[in-house]
């Protein structure tokens, strides 16, 4: 059995550790979540490290990480399986979420409100004391393995679907923010090879976005695009002209919201 385990999640291993500056003691607080066995809740802005940190935890657990990228069209049937005809007939194969349960895997489910309502109902079973997964569609109820646990993500800005209080209760809860202005210079430069000054530069530019929010702008700029404004500055543009492609001229097609990211840019570089 633990051979087929480790076949069957064989391709949701990271080959490698991906790299997370911990801002506080989110390591020590995740590692407590996942020896008792409660599944997690990260929430915070786009962008600001909440995917990242669950490969690292992954890695550093050592466990398989079976990730979903849900979107309004995701479907409980998406998660759990479903039947499949082929040459010899039909065939059950297993979702995602099934396949984290029944062989042990962390099952990453970003931006869960975004999945529809059936896909969210589904996990209950193994967000509780029962910690099985029902599949109705083959008459089968999988109890989670001992090391499977289930993390999902969620952005709880304004213009985010809530994230109903039956699901929000089942879960233990990090919250993110985004980094320092020293400690996020240092991971723009670490993630884009660019030197710590003009990274830094960077970020100033971010965080002026970020006090935009709530006067036109829905968020401002995350350190994922910070990143990659560094990495087109590592291609010969300069920092004014990478941020503007990575960054102001991204955020909003609003012709008032595009002159105060523009007047930001000039007042940066």
């Amino acid at each position: 059995m633990v051979h087929s385990d480790a076949q069957a999640l064989a391709a949701w291993r990271l080959a490698a550790e991906p790299y997370y500056q911990p801002s506080g003691d989110e390591l020590v607080r995740f590692q407590a979540a996942t020896a008792q066995r409660l599944p997690v809740l990260v929430k915070g802005p786009t962008g600001c490290g909440k995917t990242r940190f669950v490969e690292h935890m992954a890695w550093r657990l050592g466990r398989p990480l079976v990730t979903v990228a849900c979107h309004e069209d995701l479907s409980a049937g998406d998660l759990v399986g479903r039947w499949l005809l082929d040459a010899d007939g039909t065939r059950w194969q297993d979702g995602p979420l099934t396949l984290a349960a029944r062989h042990g895997a962390i099952c990453y489910l970003d931006e869960l409100v975004e999945a529809r309502a059936d896909a969210t109902v589904v996990i209950h079973p193994l967000t509780d004391t029962r910690r099985m997964l029902p599949l109705a569609q083959r008459d089968e109820l999988v109890p989670a393995h001992p090391e499977f646990q289930l993390v999902v993500s969620y952005n709880p800005s304004p213009m985010a679907r809530e994230l109903k209080s039956s699901t929000r209760q089942r879960f233990c809860a990090l919250e993110f923010g985004y980094p320092t202005p020293e400690r996020e210079a240092g991971i723009v430069a670490r993630e884009s090879g660019l030197d710590i000054d003009r990274s830094a530069a960077i970020v100033a530019f971010g965080v002026r976005t970020r006090r935009l929010q709530g006067q036109g702008l829905d968020e401002g700029a995350s350190t994922r695009m910070l990143v990659h404004a560094a990495l087109l500055v590592q291609q010969g543009l300069y920092p004014a002209a990478a941020c503007a492609m990575a960054v102001a001229d991204v955020l909003s097609d609003e012709s008032g919201v595009r002159q105060a990211l523009h007047a930001a840019l000039d007042a940066s570089f």
